[in-house]
């Protein structure tokens, strides 16, 4: 077997390779794979003539001892050098359920229906979607009002900490008993039994999951924010806990005329409401509708009742949002809650800056149009990518002048059809190109950063009025003691084992119909508009939306 021994240029780095004279260019690109890690067909191999073939024969190319190959091109996603697993592979039927229940993409456990129990259930799994509340129940110890055992005001808190942390280590239906009967025993009116049969009656979602915040919100604490010098605040006002400035004003002008003035206020609030009448047809408007209302009090000024205007704006944003759609009213006539059926859209994207003070919306607003321009280029630059992954033969192309690709001058064609270059032209690969593209989208990171308010970021507060959709909780049926609750959470990005980054969501969710959990697509949270009996939007959860991330930023 003769050989010749030759430099491979790439990247920056050289390679001594010794080439199999009766080998084909196939054969010599897996040795460069096995070196550089760049798949064979990623690899661009410039030789005198032209790019190296699958098919060529090393032995005809006039190869000379100690030449210099040139090779471009890059690793694909999942690319990267061979090396040993740091751990032993573990298969999963050799792992516990713990293990198994905490694999990326796993299905997570639902909870049991113990009779008329799933507007309970889809509260606890729209809750157990907050990654931040269930971190901080694993730290939660109840302050005992008695030495031998906790009350059930304290003991539902660590009900709820012990279910949350049951459910992380299985993916079988859990029955949620403990937490039901605390729950029961603090709250007598889910003890109610059912007027139609034996068991307990159906119950309203929104109010189990008002009561389980109102719990925590007493309970849980946690570190009021970054540099907050052993200040605790409690878990809900940190992170789900908004502020109001509310005007209330007589609508009488004789109020006005006496000298009453407007009084100004603020209050926390931990949800916002979507009010429905035959006019409503997005969240946004049913929202706006909610920050203003009516109350009849007495006026000192006119000595008698008077209808008061109550409008709000918000002063401060929590990271997580919860929206109730206000479906349910008491029918007189027939004695229970009935439901409006009237269809009412809601976007996955929230831009909430719309709700807020003059003064939070100057701080807001720069910060998001930024995090949109920065949104927009990465997605600019991940599509070039995936372009040139799925044409693996345009990585190293040029790409034109270096000012911009869409620049580019006109090349001049002499008669013998020769391609001639513009004089001063310069032109890019593209990976120098990317280079490029990538210095820039990091200086628009850091002008981002550069606007977020400080105050802000140390609350853990959102930062910019924008807001994705994470959670649905729904409703089935005609009235709220009647038909079925579910919920519907977005699966999160996988983690990779060995960096601790989250990859990129698929856009999927969960289904969670009591002890049945499936995966459904984004199209099916599009469908829970209501318009019907059919299963409806009742309480939203959104997240802030997490800031474009660059490391040494914040450094």
């Amino acid at each position: 077997m003769a050989t010749i021994n030759v430099v491979v240029k790439h990247q920056g780095k050289k390679y001594d390779v010794e080439v199999d004279t009766t080998s084909t260019g196939e054969d010599f690109k897996y040795q460069l794979f096995s070196l550089t890690a760049v798949e064979p067909e990623r690899q661009k191999i410039l030789l005198k003539g032209g790019q190296l073939k699958d098919d060529a024969d090393m032995g005809k190319l006039g190869l000379k001892p100690g030449q210099v190959i040139m090779m471009m091109g890059t690793p694909g996603e999942g690319g990267g050098a061979i090396e040993r697993p740091m751990k032993k592979v573990k298969f999963v039927e050799d792992m516990t359920a713990s293990e198994a229940a905490q694999l990326a993409g796993a299905t997570p456990a639902g909870l049991v229906n113990l009779g008329n129990t799933c507007y309970l259930n889809s509260s606890l799994q729209a809750l157990r979607s907050i990654p931040e509340l269930s971190e901080a129940l694993k730290s939660y110890k109840p302050q005992l009002s008695a030495p031998s055992h906790a009350t059930p005001d304290t003991a539902l808190t660590d009900r709820l900490g012990d279910l949350f942390k049951e459910m992380s280590e299985t993916q079988d239906g859990i029955s949620p008993i403990s937490f039901l009967t605390t729950f029961r025993i603090r709250y007598p009116q889910f003890a109610e039994r059912s007027k139609k049969g034996p068991g307990f009656a159906q119950q309203d979602a929104e109010e189990a999951w008002s009561q389980i915040i109102s719990e925590v919100r007493q309970r849980l604490r946690v570190p009021s924010g970054e540099g907050s010098s052993g200040e605790t605040v409690s878990w809900i006002d940190k992170y789900m806990g908004g502020e109001f400035v509310s005007t209330l004003e007589c609508d009488d002008p004789a109020a006005a005329e006496a000298g009453e003035k407007p009084v100004t206020s603020k209050e926390t609030f931990l949800k916002l409401s979507c009010h429905i009448d035959s006019s409503t047809n997005h969240l946004v408007e049913g929202i706006l509708k909610g920050l203003t209302e009516k109350i009849e009090k007495r006026s000192d000024a006119l000595g008698r009742e008077a209808v008061y205007t109550k409008r709000s704006k918000i002063s401060r944003l929590p990271k997580y949002l919860t929206v109730h759609f206000v479906r349910f009213f008491w029918k007189r006539e027939v004695q229970k809650k009935a439901k409006i059926m009237r269809k009412v859209t809601f976007p996955h994207e929230l831009d909430a800056t719309e709700y807020c003070t003059d003064e939070l919306r100057k701080i807001l607003v720069p910060v998001r149009d930024k995090v949109r321009e920065v949104r927009k280029d990465e997605e600019d630059i991940d599509r070039a990518r995936k372009r040139r992954k799925k044409n693996p033969a345009l990585d190293g192309e040029p790409s034109g002048p270096s000012s911009d690709k869409k620049d580019q001058k006109k090349e001049k064609k002499p008669a013998d059809g020769d391609v001639e270059m513009g004089d001063g032209e310069t032109y890019k690969t593209d990976a120098e190109f990317e280079a490029e593209k990538d210095a820039e989208l990091m200086k628009a990171k850091k002008e981002l950063y550069s606007l977020v308010n400080e105050d802000l970021r140390k609350q853990d507060a959102n930062q910019s009025g924008l807001y994705e959709l994470r959670g649905v909780v729904t409703h089935q049926g005609a009235s709220a003691d009647s038909g079925h609750y579910t919920c519907y959470i977005k699966k999160t990005g996988t983690k990779d084992p060995q960096t601790g980054k989250i990859g990129e969501e698929d856009g999927n969710w969960w289904w969670f119909n009591d002890d049945k959990v499936s995966e459904v697509t984004s199209d099916k949270i599009d469908a829970l508009a209501g318009g019907g009996e059919s299963h409806s939007a009742l309480i939203l959860l959104y997240r802030a939306i997490p800031l474009p991330t660059a490391e040494g930023i914040m450094e």
